[in-house]
C-alpha cells in the first residue's frame, strides 16, 4: 500500500498529470496575446523528429505537423514533399489554396484576423473536450 502510494506521489510530483502542454497558437494575427516564451531552438531545430517537436493540431484537434526547421522529418511544416509541408497537400500550413494555409481561414496560420492552430509540446496532444 505504501508503495502505490509512493508511486502516485512521484507521479503528480514529477508533472504526470493529465495536462497537455499548451504552447500557443501558430498564427500571423498581430492582436493576439503573444504565447509564453520558449526555450531557444523550440521551433527552429534543423534536427526535430516526432519525438522532439512541437506539434501543430486544428481546432477539432486534427494533427497537421511538427513545428521544426527539418525539411527530412517527414511530419515537418518545412518538409516540401511531405504531407504537412507541401505546397500542393490539402492538410498543408504551406497551401494557400487549403483550409489550413489560405489566408482567409480562420484556423490558418496565415490568416492575419484568425486564431490560427495550436502548439502542443512534443508529447502531448490536445485536450479530448473543447472546452478544456
Amino acid at each position: 500500500m505504501r508503495v502505490m502510494f509512493a508511486i502516485a506521489v512521484a507521479f503528480f510530483a514529477l508533472g504526470g498529470t493529465a495536462e497537455a502542454q499548451y504552447m500557443g497558437n501558430y498564427t500571423a494575427n498581430p492582436y493576439l496575446p503573444p504565447a509564453a516564451p520558449q526555450p531557444p531552438n523550440t521551433f527552429s531545430n534543423p534536427y526535430g523528429t516526432d519525438a522532439n517537436s512541437p506539434k501543430l493540431y486544428d481546432d477539432q484537434g486534427n494533427f497537421h505537423g511538427n513545428v521544426n526547421a527539418n525539411p527530412y522529418d517527414p511530419n515537418s511544416i518545412a518538409d516540401p514533399y511531405g504531407q504537412y509541408g507541401s505546397p500542393y497537400s490539402a492538410n498543408s500550413v504551406n497551401n494557400p489554396y487549403s483550409t489550413y494555409g489560405s489566408p482567409y481561414s480562420s484556423q490558418s496560420p496565415n490568416d492575419p484576423y484568425g486564431t490560427g492552430m495550436a502548439i502542443y509540446g512534443p508529447n502531448d496532444s490536445p485536450p479530448t473536450d473543447p472546452n478544456e
